[in-house]
């Protein structure tokens, strides 16, 4: 199909029509978890803001090599350049090694991304992996004299940078600013200023995570991993950058400034960034102590939590937003995700008892280019998901006779149903029960809807009425249709 796609780039801080670089081809690098502690649900949302794109992208037929990183060195406690590297501190803490914490974490974020059903991605980098690229990027911006080296360490000249360039293009910094706001910080005194950052530290003699330089035994700088490895599975300019709205200033924006340095270009044509989760309005983050993990969420045992949340719960809130609007987390409004995402699952299952008939009275194309629409404007999940529940009332419709379709578009709207919302979308289906436990359900509820049937074909009404009310305060609906009654469990 023709391409419509409009995303908004940071960059631009308009939204802009998609145009890839090569194409079929798009190159799409996001930034990934730094893996020191179990991921909560401020890490699902990049995640499954991009596994949405990933996954548009492919249906509309581009192939995508999606990059998403894995930081497992480099990043230090307070995201400058100063104190203990978070690994490393975790490491230290367990008396372990680093990464053994890396492997641990890591494996234990692939868990909860697969419940969440998100893809993985194409290739997923370490940056430990990745030194000798990092110090080829150092070496090539001292070359150009946008970087200083001193006692063993290696800054960037930001103010340098900016003369011949633009520091702040993506945040809209303005280093004037900048240097009126900052100050300098203690054990900072070699900066030529204190917004300067590492590209390169020198490792204090008890710095577990070390590798040799030209410079000194030492580590990469937070931000110089992603410009590396980027440039390395993507080129030097590629399609698309994401991250969080956090990461926006300083790294992205760090980011850039090597990558112009070293490259002499801007690495990536668009700037995506997915807002926050928030807590009464702030935000959801390991450094605040106010998170909630995605184990928590799946076991209910956080404080916070009235009951467990299912992944595809989680992911169905996270999906009503779009990803440039905040999510402030509530019970009510996981409460309202999970009816509505049952609701929306319940009537792709009911769809198979649709049966065709002469004519079609829904208009499919129009429903067809609804969701297209919502999808091309910017990924817009929420408008796609309302679209879905006017599919919905259409198939509630259908089984009451109400509304019908041809045997082919009956199919075509199946297709389409189960293409926003499974493959798109990346919805699955749940069920609470184990197989055995459902077969019994199955069976239980055949035998009642006969013996209602039955009692209604007698005028019998108080009996018919008292089953399908008694089902009802169990938290189980019976629809009456013309060709009989059907049955659907609804979220508490």
């Amino acid at each position: 199909m023709e391409n419509n796609l409009t995303l908004y780039n940071t960059l631009s801080r308009k939204k802009e029509s998609f145009n890839p670089i090569k194409p079929p081809h798009v190159g799409l690098y996001v930034c990934g978890p730094t893996v020191y502690g179990d991921p909560h649900l401020g890490h699902a949302r990049p995640a499954i803001t991009f596994d949405i794109l990933f996954r548009y992208l492919s249906h509309l037929g581009y192939k995508v090599r999606y990059v998403r990183n894995i930081t497992d060195v480099g990043h230090l406690e307070n995201d400058a350049d100063e104190g203990e590297d978070k690994i490393a501190q975790k490491a230290r803490l367990e008396e372990i090694e680093p990464m053994e914490v890396v492997q641990y974490y890591t494996d234990r974020y692939h868990k909860f991304m697969e419940a969440l059903n998100v893809k993985p991605p194409s290739i997923e980098p370490r940056a430990s992996g990745h030194i000798i690229e990092q110090l080829q990027i150092v070496k090539e911006i001292l070359d150009k004299g946008y970087a200083y080296e001193k006692n063993g360490s290696v800054y960037f000249d930001v103010q340098k940078y900016d003369k011949d360039h633009k520091y702040g293009i993506l945040s809209g910094r303005v280093l004037e600013d900048l240097l009126s706001t900052t100050r300098e910080l203690e054990g900072q005194s070699e900066k030529r200023n204190s917004f300067d950052f590492a590209l390169w530290k020198k490792a204090t003699p008890t710095h577990i995570m070390r590798w040799p330089s030209p410079y000194s035994d030492g580590f990469p700088g937070w931000h110089l991993e992603c410009s590396a490895m980027s440039a390395k599975y993507l080129g030097e300019e590629f399609d698309i950058h994401g991250g969080g709205m956090d990461l926006l200033f300083p790294h992205h924006e760090c980011e850039i400034a090597q990558s112009v340095a070293a490259h002499g270009k801007t690495p990536a044509r668009y700037w995506m960034h997915n807002n926050m989760i928030t807590i009464n309005g702030q935000k959801m983050g390991k450094s605040l102590g106010n998170f909630i993990t995605l184990e928590e969420f799946f076991t209910g045992s956080h404080k916070l939590l009235d009951k467990a949340w299912s992944p595809m719960t989680i992911r169905f809130f996270i999906l009503q937003a779009h990803y440039r609007s905040t999510v402030d987390f509530s019970n009510e409004a996981l409460q309202a995700a999970e009816k509505g995402m049952e609701r929306l699952m319940g009537a792709l299952r009911q769809m198979e008892k649709i049966k065709a008939a002469d004519k079609t009275t829904f208009n499919l194309t129009q429903f067809s280019d609804k969701c297209y629409s919502a999808m091309n404007d910017d990924l817009n999940s929420p408008i796609l998901i309302a679209h879905l529940f006017e599919g919905v009332k259409a198939i509630n419709s259908a089984l009451a006779g109400k509304e019908s379709f041809t045997s082919e578009d009956l199919e075509a709207f199946r297709e389409l149903m189960h293409l926003f919302a499974e493959e798109i979308l990346g919805l699955t289906q749940e069920t609470t029960a184990e197989t055995g436990d459902s077969q019994v359900l199955t069976g239980v509820m055949e035998l009642l809807l006969n013996v209602r049937q039955q009692a209604k074909k007698a005028k019998d009404f108080d009996t018919a009425d008292r089953i399908r009310d008694g089902l009802k305060n169990l938290g189980i609906e019976v629809r009456d249709g013309k060709e009989g009654a059907d049955w659907e469990v609804k979220a508490p």
